[in-house]
């Protein structure tokens, strides 16, 4: 795994989330799709970070893809609904989020689901999280960034419009709404540039996957 570099602007001694609101930038998409945006929502959190790394019980999945099976690129850890998160900040921000998001989402964030991209050759393939209900109701995907700052990128489901890239690390916050599941995929590519390593924090409502 390649080294970590710490943020300057990340110097914090304390982890935790900041107040969404009017630091939270919605841009609407096609087809009722959206997107928020909140850079650096958690402060600290190149120490959260290092609690991560160490602390959550990462593992590696195999996967079909059509007729071999092959190694998922990044260490994966999933905790469902009512299992304690692997630091109280988590917990801390997923309930900031409910407060911000419940009444427009109509129901609570449910299951965290980890990534850890280990360096530039780890990625995710272009995707919408459309296991569940996702595949066929609006919803939310909450994503926390923290760690060395990646693209992730979206695009229209079946082409037809511009690629939008967002480099997220270092306590950046974005969530994908109404129908971005559905009509809209997004991926985290892989990269030759030396990078070090970033997780990723999926908080998803009951039956998304």
């Amino acid at each position: 795994m390649t080294a970590f570099q710490a943020s300057l602007l990340d110097a914090c001694d304390e982890v935790a989330p900041g107040p969404l609101g009017s630091s939270v930038r919605r841009t609407h998409l096609t087809r009722g799709a959206w997107i928020d945006v909140c850079p650096g929502w958690i402060s600290g959190a190149d120490a959260l970070l290092d609690s991560l790394l160490h602390d959550v019980p990462w593992h590696a999945e195999r996967r079909q893809m059509y007729d071999h099976v092959v190694d998922v690129p990044r260490l994966l850890s999933f905790y469902g609904e009512g299992q304690r998160l692997p630091h109280p900040v988590l917990e801390e921000a997923r309930r900031a989020l409910d407060a911000h998001y419940g009444e427009e989402l109509g129901e609570p964030f449910s299951t965290a689901g980890l990534c850890l991209y280990r360096d530039g050759r780890d990625s995710v393939a272009w995707h919408g999280d459309t296991i569940g209900r996702g595949a066929t109701e609006d919803t939310m995907v909450a994503i926390v960034s923290i760690g060395t700052p990646r693209g992730l990128l979206l695009r229209p489901r079946g082409g037809g419009g511009a690629t939008i890239r967002h480099n997220l690390g270092h306590g950046d916050l974005i969530v994908m709404g109404g129908s971005c599941q559905r009509t809209w995929e997004h991926a985290i590519p892989k990269t030759t540039r030396v990078t070090g390593p970033r997780i990723s924090i999926q908080f998803r409502p009951r039956g998304v996957r």
